[in-house]
């Protein structure tokens, strides 16, 4: 009752201010008790809900009075033209992965999971305990939570290969997401104005990222099985580069996975040349059929820089992820993290913590995993119905997206505009593409909300597809 009373007097009050005259007085409390048949702490309610907006100001002992409104004028920032000088990288623009879609939309683009597929209640009574614990009020070190990283070791260090050193809780760095590792790796192990192979397509953030610390890129092409090891090779010898940026389970956003041999191929290149792996292991928990075996462990020489997030997989709100590094390469990473965050929650790390170690975190990854499967099963069949002019290069065993080749010639642009007008958001592939895109592709995700308008959503698809034929 006080909320909808208060809610009447600003109402009223605002239409009277919006009429008088600045410096005018609003009646006195008493007279707006009167007036409106109300409290007098409603009645202050209502007046310090009009003055946080701007439209009066209150003056102790005096009264309330109608504040003037500063003239309209549009401001001139062309002064920093010349401060800012030319702009390092193109100008970034909002990956379509990270829309937000109209309510009625059909999703196809998005890059996360419906949070139907994440572990509510793990995630929710985490935070809880998490409040009420000392690391609400605490600050973690600099490398993260002991308790955090020793998991992280073990994690990796239970896939180890026989032979290899499992890595240790001290090469184990937190930071706030992958995205942010991503930006220490390139920054730490790369170096501005130094080349770095990487594959096409490939992560659009990581091309982000790479572009915003200087590097240079030297993209290889790579298909359903990842890159030719001999391709790696020669970009190595004529770049001089000393790193490579792979995803070689469940890679964004091809959905490519390497085999054993390939693994261990070009992880042999870059052995060779003394050169660094940066393993982008994003896809981590979102395996459908089979397992896959980071890079990292099959390697102790510190030749491979892994990056393990868990933002999809626990909720895009505990943007939490783990960069391991051996030797000299982990102590610069150490160095720029303080430098560029500090530390990361101590808050978000123990939630994460907390659901990863919970019994029942096993049982979800199960439940993600077939989950995961009948959306994915689900939305090729509706693209073979409705939209048989493309085409998959392969069906993923993992990850959230399709990767959907388009007929040569297929206007793009003009593609996702007449898609959007119908009611479908679908992201175009060329901000995957490091250089010239090599022909038209879509990337699809089939683990965003309602997985029931999926044939509706291809059906329309095709539609928009057809209309270029015409």
């Amino acid at each position: 009752m006080t909320d909808g009373s208060t809610g009447r007097i600003v109402a009223d009050l605002t239409a009277w201010v919006a009429q008088a005259p600045p410096g005018s007085r609003l009646p006195p409390t008493r007279a707006l008790v009167a007036r409106y048949g109300v409290s007098p702490v409603t009645v202050q309610k209502a007046l310090r809900t009009l003055a946080a907006r701007g439209s009066i100001e209150t003056r102790a002992g005096v009264g309330a009075f109608v504040r003037a409104q500063p003239a309209a004028r549009t401001p001139d920032h062309g002064w920093q033209t010349a401060a800012l000088g030319s702009p390092r990288t193109r100008s970034p623009q909002l990956s379509a992965a990270l829309r937000v879609a109209p309510q009625d939309a059909i999703a196809l683009h998005s890059g996360y999971p419906d949070p139907a597929l994440l572990p509510d209640r793990l995630v929710r009574g985490a935070f809880g305990r998490a409040a009420r614990g000392d690391v609400a009020l605490s600050r973690a070190p600099v490398a993260g939570l002991p308790e955090l990283r020793r998991w992280f070791a073990a994690e990796l260090g239970a896939a180890s290969a026989p032979g290899v050193a499992p890595p240790l809780p001290g090469d184990v760095l937190v930071l706030p997401g992958s995205q942010s590792g991503l930006s220490a790796v390139f920054r730490a192990v790369v170096g501005a104005g130094r080349p770095l192979v990487v594959e096409s397509p490939t992560y659009w953030g990581a091309i982000l990222a790479a572009e915003q610390a200087g590097v240079r890129l030297v993209p290889v092409p790579s298909g359903p099985a990842g890159p030719d090891p001999e391709v790696v090779d020669r970009a190595f010898a004529q770049s001089g580069a000393r790193a490579l940026y792979c995803q070689p389970s469940f890679a964004n956003p091809t959905g490519a996975r390497w085999s054993a041999d390939r693994a261990e191929q070009v992880l042999d290149v870059a052995r060779s040349h003394g050169a660094f792996l940066v393993e982008d292991d994003w896809a981590h928990d979102l395996a459908i059929t089979g397992d896959s075996t980071p890079l990292a462990a099959r390697d102790d020489g510190g030749h491979v820089v892994h990056l393990r997030s868990l933002t999809k997989s626990v909720s895009p709100a505990v943007r939490v992820a783990a960069v391991v590094a051996r030797g000299p390469a982990r102590d610069r990473l150490l160095a720029d993290a303080q430098a560029e965050s500090m530390y990361v929650s101590p808050v978000l790390q123990a939630v994460a913590l907390d659901v990863v170690t919970q019994p029942a975190w096993q049982t979800h990854l199960r439940h993600l995993r077939q989950q995961l499967g009948t959306r994915r099963d689900l939305l090729v069949r509706a693209l073979e119905q409705h939209v048989p002019g493309a085409s998959l290069d392969a069906v993923p065993a993992g990850g959230l997206n399709l990767w959907l080749r388009l007929p040569a010639g297929t206007d793009l642009a003009r593609l996702v505009r007449d898609c959007e007008s119908a009611g479908v958001l679908v992201a175009p592939g060329d901000e995957w593409f490091p250089a010239e895109p090599t022909g038209p592709f879509l990337r699809l995700g089939y683990a965003g909300p309602d997985p029931g308008r999926f044939d509706e959503g291809a059906r329309l698809l095709g539609a928009a597809l057809a209309l270029q034929g015409d």
